[in-house]
């Protein structure tokens, strides 16, 4: 019978302190926890048409990234490349972690863009670009605009001109002023219509000078372009722009009859805009380790001057931290990593 009993008793302890357990790990933290992620091959990622097959492979890397909850706090606080960022580092004021990694999403949209166009400009390849209008990505709230866009809008014209990029509309926007009003042309769901908006204030935990302007968020140029030979990029769950770099390098591979890694593997980290600058991105020393344990030979890093340590800067102490054979290559430009390539791949050695 005592033997029933404390049976009974370790069992119901053991489910109290199982329920604990999953209590605890429910309970989100103000944190964004992250690790290193991996070095994805991007051949199989990026599909240029007629492209010829290639004996190196460039390779993007990641940070495993989310909402940090007590377990996965302690275990940064006792790993080195495991870190803990507050939310507001990250989110907007208001903002949810689902709108967050939305708008990764659409940093990703553009950060693949601008990839294809610096690639094809580099490489001599035709395109053509046909500008449709701004795109409303999101209308800020307690403003306006929140009664008259919503989220998918396409304006074509403000006060009777044409738009055609959002430096446009912002020039047209400039000498406006608080209780004026605009008229937007615009399509939603196929449908041409026309809204007065006024101009108002930015709520003040956004912007406590009292500027004032349309109400929009991350608006954005929408167009249509057309490459030639076509090219199809399938990122997957992969976020934000810090792609970009690595997107650019594989598109422009493709695209030549050569192989520009000379064989090797070839990784790095780096958003990118239409004109090739490089840009600093978050998480470099885990992305050095996910391309170190991926056996990487060569990786490119944005040496930005945004910041110091600069990305470079970071990404080499991560590298003589973990005794790493890999080359570590700073870049401000696309032009810098083609030319390193053009240059210099011939003396990096295959790691054994």
């Amino acid at each position: 019978m005592k033997t029933t009993r404390a049976a009974g008793k370790r069992g119901w302890i053991f489910l109290i302190v199982l329920l604990l357990l999953l209590l605890i790990n429910q309970i989100p933290l103000p944190y964004y926890y992250a690790q290193p992620g991996e070095a994805t091959g991007l051949h199989e990622v990026i599909n240029v048409e007629n492209a010829i097959e290639d004996q190196g492979e460039f390779y993007l890397t990641t940070i495993r990234q989310r909402r940090a909850n007590i377990p996965l706090y302690l275990w940064a606080q006792v790993s080195q490349y495991r870190t803990v960022t507050p939310t507001d580092s990250f989110l907007m004021e208001g903002e949810t972690d689902e709108e967050y990694f939305h708008r990764q999403d659409m940093m990703m949209e553009s950060s693949q863009e601008a990839s294809k166009i610096v690639a094809y400009q580099k490489a001599d390849k035709e395109y053509n670009v046909d500008y449709l209008g701004i795109r409303v990505s999101e209308v800020i709230q307690g403003m306006d605009a929140e009664h008259h866009l919503k989220e998918g809008d396409l304006i074509q014209e403000l006060d009777g001109e044409s738009l055609q990029t959002l430096e446009e509309m912002n020039e047209l926007l400039a000498d406006k002023e608080a209780g004026e009003e605009v008229e937007l042309t615009l399509t939603r769901d196929g449908e041409t219509l026309t809204e007065t908006i006024s101009i108002d204030n930015f709520p003040e935990e956004m912007d406590d000078s009292g500027r004032a302007g349309l109400g929009l968020l991350y608006p954005y140029t929408y167009r249509d372009i057309t490459f030639n030979p076509e090219v199809a990029i399938e990122a997957g769950a992969i976020g934000g722009p810090s792609a970009g770099l690595m997107f650019s390098l594989e598109i422009y591979n493709q695209l030549l009859d050569e192989d520009v890694t000379r064989g090797q593997n070839i990784a790095g980290t780096g958003s990118i805009d239409e004109e090739g600058n490089v840009g600093r991105i978050g998480g470099i020393k885990q992305k050095i380790v996910a391309a170190d344990k991926s056996g990487v030979d060569v990786f490119f890093a944005p040496d930005d001057e945004q910041a110091s340590p600069s990305n470079y800067e970071q990404a080499m102490e991560a590298a003589e931290d973990i005794d790493t054979d890999m080359k570590v290559v700073p870049v401000k430009t696309f032009d810098d990593a083609v030319e390193f390539l053009d240059s210099k791949m011939s003396a990096v050695k295959t790691k054994n």
